[in-house]
């Protein structure tokens, strides 16, 4: 039964929405978001929600600009216009960043058309598919389904709108977690994850990623997912890792996949190595699981939208008059899903084309891409996007992909379904599952946004459109600059080893600090991992005779840190687009470790059998457990609060701590995102580390003391001791 829902702009209320100043200013701030996100995912392999803070950028920026005289204010509707526009960079710039540089490792150029095309026909992708599904997720599943930083999203435009004492609440959580921010991964004032190993317990370690915007979506999420999810975390760092430390202590060889002896390893040398496999394959089941659970309420959605075709003009005619029921129509997003289906086939950059290759890897794109468009839109819904595990949808895409390709290469060993060529073809294919699923969830999201505040559908998602295309092109310009400013050319010599004659036709000369010492021409070769014997995989310069001069050592997960002026080098380690290309190269060459994959399918299907979501639950288990750690006690002080109040305010979507919540979530993002753009700037960098004013600053309790204080205020705030006496009211 679907809960009766009243949004803050009645439907019946028209005004200015889809207007040209809303879709330019949130798509100038999706090309900002996503050049930051981008650096982000390639540092650490994590982004953060962009809606959030665009939202408020869009309401302060508007009202700045109201005091110019004949210039009105922006509406509710257009500030959300411009969260939506937004929010498309963040989304496109994790899909690029955890799967792109991966056609270095492989063997391939990153070139710029290659990076745009899959990032727009999948960001495009990813919303079309999303569309059929709004009903079922966002409207039929509203009370169930929270949507965390969408409804915060939501709490900020409309106290934003609203001014008085809502907005103090919000405001006040947004200006504390910017000072916590600040202090902590600008001014280096405190740790931002400490970490203590249990000598007790050896292999365990207890850690915490102590980041306000965590701490705000545990609060919003509610107590229980962010238990399952932080119980996921316990049992990958409390049993698995101790496990495989207590048995792998006295092997003395390697045991795959890793190739350094267990008892060498650290705990997070063995979850990169071991528990990120038994992660990939519960985040896969559980997906799986979570599509067969949802088919009731998607298939009475895509029904509703097939009626709508079926029943003509007229029906649709008579949905329009509701305005906030106004989609875009059905013969839209299939024609157009189709045609860009049609177009990623015809790409010849992406390795599919018209042959039977093409053709199935077409297949593959819409088959895995509404099944993980599907489960990353849900899955948004339950536990937020921040903490979306789109990277085990991935892997999980990979893992399939490759593992049909092994099954035909078998069938037709002569049909190149494990040769080079299909590499490309997998990373192609996953690529774009990877965005889709990703923009996907940014736009159930932004439409959550909407339903709540009373937007018009169909406009949010031509806005969402328009910011995949403008976000999109700046993104690979974005990813191909920071990939060159890091290109170390590193001089090597391999005598026994020549590049073949037909390597010898494109020229290429040295680029950066140090390049002016040798004008010479040389010729690119791209060797793949394995197709030269006593030769890494890379991408090198050779002379005329073929013979080997320099290692191109990229900025993006290169190892070479110093130019050939001796100047350092700036390097990304794109630790996510790392595992993409040893799964590729893993399963076509037959050495995956499908053991701990099935392991981790096993502990999902367990979890389903007592009644426990495995979703979230393998989200913790795939994630390291200094992330689930503040989510949890956000969760834990929800708890506290609600049984504080004992009143329906503090369970409802305007209560103080979610209000105060929202304001963390909003801070914590945007604090984030401008320390990742100063970042590029090493000099100010050091210049405003405070690290060494004292020991204190090293020391684990003072960051702990200061993470204590943000959540007792939290709780105060939720309690309703502090602010929040007033939060609740609203002002004309």
């Amino acid at each position: 039964m679907e809960i009766k829902h009243k949004p803050y702009v009645a439907d019946s209320t028209i005004m200015p929405e889809f207007t040209w100043p809303a879709v330019l200013v949130g798509s100038l701030l999706g090309i900002i978001f996503g050049a930051s996100s981008l650096y982000l995912v390639l540092k650490v392999g994590m982004t953060v929600s962009a809606s959030i803070p665009i939202a408020v950028l869009s309401i302060t920026i508007f009202r700045l600009f109201s005091r110019i005289p004949g210039v009105r204010r922006a509406t509710i509707l257009e500030n959300n216009i411009v969260q939506t526009a937004g929010s498309a960079g963040e989304s496109i710039a994790f899909g690029v960043g955890v799967t792109m540089p991966a056609l270095m490792i492989l063997g391939y150029e990153m070139e710029l058309s290659r990076v745009m095309i899959v990032a727009s026909l999948g960001g495009l992708l990813g919303v079309l598919m999303m569309i059929p599904l709004r009903r079922a997720f966002i409207v039929k599943q509203h009370g169930k389904l929270p949507y965390p930083e969408g409804t915060a999203c939501a709490d900020v435009l409309i106290v934003g709108e609203q001014g008085g004492s809502s907005a103090k609440t919000v405001f006040t959580g947004f200006g504390v977690a910017v000072l916590y921010k600040i202090s902590m991964s600008g001014l280096k004032l405190w740790h931002e994850v400490p970490e203590r190993m249990l000598a007790f317990f050896k292999g365990a370690a207890v850690s915490a990623e102590l980041a306000p915007e965590l701490l705000g979506v545990g609060y919003i999420i509610g107590t229980r997912i962010s238990c399952v999810m932080v119980a996921g975390g316990i049992l990958a760092s409390w049993v698995l890792i101790p496990a495989i430390k207590l048995f792998g202590d006295s092997v003395a060889v390697p045991i795959f996949p890793a190739d350094k002896l267990i008892r060498d390893m650290s705990p997070a040398e063995i979850w990169k190595s071991y528990v990120l496999y038994i992660g990939a394959g519960a985040v896969a089941a559980g997906g799986i699981i979570s599509l067969f659970q949802a088919l009731p309420v998607i298939w009475s959605s895509l029904k509703s939208g097939l009626a709508d075709i079926a029943a003509g003009t007229e029906r649709t005619l008579a949905r329009i008059k509701h305005r906030t029921e106004d989609d875009l129509p059905n013969w839209v997003v299939v024609a157009s899903s189709a045609a860009l289906v049609l177009a990623i086939t015809a790409s010849p950059s992406l390795g599919l084309g018209f042959g039977l290759k093409g053709f199935l890897g077409a297949i593959l794109i819409v088959l895995f891409g509404f099944l993980f468009v599907t489960v990353s839109s849900r899955l948004t819904g339950e536990i937020g996007s921040s903490s979306n595990p789109i990277s085990g949808m991935t892997v999980a895409t990979l893992l399939l992909t490759c593992l049909i390709f092994v099954i035909l290469g078998k069938i037709d060993p002569g049909g190149g379904w494990i040769g080079k060529g299909a590499r490309l073809t997998a990373l192609s294919i996953a690529a774009i599952v990877c965005i889709a699923s990703s923009n996907g969830g940014t736009t159930s999201q932004d439409l959550k946004t909407g339903y709540l505040v009373g937007a018009t559908p169909r406009y949010q998602q031509l806005s969402l459109l328009v910011g995949v295309l403008s976000s999109a092109l700046v993104i690979g310009v974005t990813l191909l600059v920071l990939n060159d400013a890091g290109t170390v050319y590193a001089k090597r010599d391999f005598p026994g080893i020549r590049a073949p004659a037909s390597e010898l036709a494109k020229t290429e000369g040295l680029r950066g600090p140090g390049a002016e010492a040798d004008p010479t021409a040389y010729h690119p070769w791209h060797v793949g991992e394995g197709e030269i014997a006593g030769l890494p995989a890379g991408k090198y310069l050779v002379d005329d005779k073929g013979s080997i001069r320099y290692l191109v050592d990229p900025g993006i997960n290169g190892v070479e840190n110093t130019h050939l002026d001796g100047s350092p080098a700036q390097k990304y380690n794109a630790p996510k687009a790392r595992l993409m290309s040893l799964i590729i190269d893993g399963i076509l060459t037959n050495k995956l470790p499908w053991g701990l994959v099935l392991l981790g399918v096993a502990i999902a299907l367990v979890l389903e059998l007592c009644r426990v979501p495995s979703l979230p639950f393998a989200v913790g288990v795939y994630l390291p457990l200094a992330s689930s750690t503040p989510i949890f006690i956000g969760g834990v002080a929800r708890w506290f609060a609600d049984g504080w109040t004992k009143k329906s305010a503090a369970e409802s979507d305007m209560s103080p701590g979610v209000l105060f919540s929202s304001g963390y979530i909003a801070g914590g993002a945007i604090a984030g995102i401008a320390i990742a753009l100063l970042s590029l700037n090493p000099a100010l960098v050091k210049s405003l580390d405070f690290s060494a004013l004292g020991s204190w600053t090293q020391n684990d309790l003072t960051s702990l003391a200061a993470f204590g204080a943000l959540t007792v205020l939290l709780l105060l705030v939720g309690g309703d001791r502090v602010l929040a006496s007033k939060a609740g009211k609203k002002s004309a």
